[in-house]
């Protein structure tokens, strides 16, 4: 049963918070990775500049991570503005409202999502 125009509205109001939120983590990110280290200095011991590369590193990754996860709720928000929220992407089938509030951003039913992964697809 498709989606009711209520639901589609919960959930859009959901993605664009998430969106929000997201984006204010990667810009946080950006500006924490970007930002010269005022403490390096003549004192500072060079393990000391390894782990500071180090935490940069981890702060790269998890920025990467937000926006994989920022593409697709952009792709959920794009397929509501579609009107095709709530189907597979791939298959068509309806994508079961369970798995929608536990991931308002799927775009694939588990089945193909699972595929997809194991790069059946």
């Amino acid at each position: 049963m498709p989606l009711s125009e209520s639901e589609i509205a919960h959930f859009k109001k959901r993605l664009l918070e998430m969106q929000k939120q997201v984006s204010r983590a990667i810009e946080g990110s950006k500006k924490e990775v970007s930002s010269p280290d005022d403490a390096k200095g003549y004192s500072q011991h060079s393990a000391d500049e390894g782990t500071d590369d180090f935490v940069k590193q981890i702060t790269l990754e998890v920025t990467s991570k937000e926006f994989g996860l920022l593409r697709q709720i952009n792709r959920a928000l794009e397929k509501i503005d579609e009107g095709t929220y709530g189907l597979c992407d791939i298959s068509q089938e309806e994508i079961p409202i369970k798995r929608l509030e536990a991931v308002p951003y799927a775009v694939m039913t588990v089945k193909v999502q699972e595929k997809f992964e194991k790069g059946l697809l």
